[in-house]
């Protein structure tokens, strides 16, 4: 990541950049990685049943080839910054955008169930190193000043591309009139949603050639002179650039590489605060937050919603999902990380305790009753809300400043792989869960979320306004 250390000399540091607009564009097309993130996660949404009717499996199997994406993601992850230091943070952009177009071209297109879960294990892949390249590109080319504002453009692009799946998706079921296996453009419309996202994949790609290499990048491989026109392109002309390239080479200098074993101490193989981020990457899964973008679909059709609506009501859970986005984004600062994510619990409790007070009813002509189809559709879309608002946000600006420096990027991964893990947990876990009893599958994520609450009290310490060096 890029240096935070502030040098007196760099008039950049209060001044506005020359060309503002320009760096905005540079981090905005960085940020279609997160967009694409966003986007393939949630797309398979639309697909889950016909995939299912296709090829005629059970909910075990059918669980695996939604969660297997997860595989390849954690992969991405975790090999991603290797990659990118050793040819550049630009050429792993476009590695990812070849994989996110290929991975589009096969999902649309698959022989049988096994290779439609080898091209989302690619697509997977993509996923992973868009999660950790974009951010980590757009805080090294951010002058300092807009920096925090930049680097929110990737969790923004994220949550648009979520809702923007859903929307398109809801928009194909309808043209192939309300069946996901109606024929659409000569494929079966479930075929097509998968195969859209070509589109900004091939985007993608193509803006990655119109942004310049990472100055941090260029100058760990000697590339001083480049590195100073990258600097003048996005901190403008009034900057000592010799004292700006040696002030980049000073921090990578005295970075220290953490290491796994660095994490270890304790009475329970780790140290503590290594626990406690792997117990907030946990709690943000197994409150079932990804149920919601993975399985909504399908979940709206199991109680008696038609097919078009329940498209559409995916797409306004992702709307929602934005607003409680930009709401975390405009108060975590102001309020703090802790006293949000003790908001959020609640509101998560509240939303899903009434989901599963409305699964609980029998069906009446294969719908739930009234009453209870409302209240459910209003809980699902409190719940997103109040996690969107706290933990969605709140969580990965925990992972970010609660580790001590020396640990911090080796506990940051152990964290991240923890989600990794915990998704694909809740991601196979839902269709068999579903199946057998739907309520009490919302009791245990209910249970969850009320459990996050004392967690957050007890073992999770402020970061608001807390120097990195302040970590301990």
């Amino acid at each position: 990541m890029a240096s935070t250390s502030q040098a007196p000399n760099s008039a950049a540091r209060t001044a506005h950049p020359d060309h503002l607009g320009h760096v905005i564009f540079i981090a905005a097309a960085a940020a279609m990685g997160g967009f694409l993130f966003g986007y393939d996660s949630s797309v398979i949404n639309g697909a889950v049943e016909a995939i299912r009717d296709r090829y005629d499996v059970g909910s075990a199997l059918l669980a695996q080839v939604i969660a297997v994406a997860l595989i390849g993601c954690a992969i991405g992850a975790a090999t991603a910054g290797r990659i990118a230091d050793r040819i550049g943070r630009i050429r792993c952009m476009q590695i990812a955008a070849v994989l996110f177009t290929v991975s589009a071209v096969g999902s649309a297109l698959p022989f049988a169930l096994w290779d439609l879960a080898m091209w989302r294990i690619i697509g997977g892949f993509a996923i992973g190193m868009a999660s950790v390249i974009g951010p980590a590109y757009i805080a090294e080319v951010s002058p300092p000043a807009y920096r925090g504002r930049l680097g929110s453009f990737q969790q923004a692009a994220i949550v648009v591309g979520i809702a923007v799946s859903q929307l398109v998706n809801w928009g194909l079921l309808n043209a192939a009139g309300g069946d996901q296996r109606g024929e659409l453009m000569g494929l079966e419309a479930w075929q097509v949603m998968l195969g859209v996202m070509v589109i900004p994949a091939v985007l993608y790609g193509l803006l990655s050639f119109a942004i310049p290499e990472s100055p941090r990048f260029l100058v760990s491989v000697g590339k001083h002179e480049r590195a100073k026109q990258v600097l003048e392109e996005v901190e403008g002309k009034d900057v000592d650039f010799d004292a700006r390239v040696a002030e980049i080479e000073h921090a990578m200098h005295s970075e220290e590489k953490s290491s796994f074993k660095d994490l270890l101490g304790g009475s329970f193989f780790f140290k503590p605060i290594v626990w406690v981020g792997i117990g907030l990457s946990v709690f943000q899964q197994f409150v079932g937050i990804n149920v919601a973008f993975y399985y909504s679909s399908t979940l709206w059709q199991s109680v008696g919603v038609d097919p078009s609506q329940s498209f559409f009501y995916s797409f306004t859970t992702s709307i929602i999902n934005i607003v409680g986005t930009v709401i975390a984004m405009i108060f975590v600062d102001r309020i703090g990380r802790k006293p949000l994510a003790l908001i959020g619990s609640v509101g998560m409790v509240i939303g899903l305790a009434l989901e599963a007070w409305a699964f609980s009813f029998d069906l009446v002509d294969g719908k739930l009753p009234a009453t209870q189809g409302w209240v459910a559709l209003i809980a699902a879309h409190f719940f997103v809300l109040f996690f969107a608002l706290s933990w969605g946000v709140v969580v990965w600006v925990f992972l970010g400043e609660m580790f001590p420096n020396r640990i911090r990027a080796a506990a940051l991964g152990v964290a991240a792989s923890a989600q990794w893990i915990a998704n694909w947990a809740i991601t196979a876990s839902f269709p068999s869960l579903a199946d057998w009893n739907l309520s009490v599958t919302y009791v245990i994520y209910t249970v969850f979320a009320a459990l996050s609450i004392p967690f957050v009290l007890r073992f999770v310490k402020e970061t608001k306004g807390k120097a990195l060096e302040e970590m301990g």
